[in-house]
């Protein structure tokens, strides 16, 4: 069984994807730790729900980036963390965990990247007048959402509702994200 971290910043429902497929088997699996950078995030309650382990966390409270990050690598290497899934961490990944965790951390994006990276990809899109949005998985590097593609998925959407779109693309996310992590444990 292999041992995941997930990151997420906010309602966690990529967390929940991820550990429903390893409690029920989809995934030979368990989520060791949920780290999370927002005290109050509804994620912190659906991990301790499931017996999870969390580390939440305020930046703030650190004298830099270096100094939490060091002591994430310390938790993650004590639960014998192997992969890294973000789902929702709304945070760049630094030097110290880029560097304890190289090619063992991946990240979903709510577009078919290269296009449209950043927070706010798919209202980006759409005032682009795209048709045609995706979800793409990619491995973490320096360079914001720049780590090569691991997975894709396309969908046809003719409009301008961002909340659809973002529903429609969090059905897509929930499924690609447990195959893709599924094919990387193998």
């Amino acid at each position: 069984m292999h041992n995941l971290a997930v990151f997420a910043s906010g309602t966690g429902s990529n967390f929940e994807a991820i550990a429903d497929a390893c409690a029920d088997g989809r995934l030979d699996a368990r989520v060791a730790l949920m780290v999370c950078d927002k005290p109050g995030a509804a994620v912190i309650a659906k991990a301790e729900s499931r017996g999870i382990q969390t580390f939440v966390f305020n930046p703030k409270s650190y004298p830099s980036k270096a100094a939490y990050e060091t002591e994430i690598v310390r938790l993650l290497n004590d639960a014998g963390v192997e992969l890294i899934c973000l789902a929702g961490y709304m945070r760049i990944i630094g030097d110290v965990l880029l560097k304890a965790y190289e090619g063992r951390i991946i990240n979903i994006h709510p577009s078919l990247l290269p296009a449209f990276k950043g927070a706010h990809a798919v209202e980006d899109a759409l005032a682009y007048g795209v048709k045609v949005l995706g979800v793409t998985i990619h491995y973490v590097n320096s360079e914001l959402d720049g780590g090569r593609i691991i997975a894709q998925k396309a969908y046809e959407f003719d409009g301008d509702d961002a909340e659809e779109a973002h529903r429609i693309g969090h059905e897509i996310e929930h499924q690609l994200y447990v195959e893709t992590i599924a094919k990387l444990i193998k």
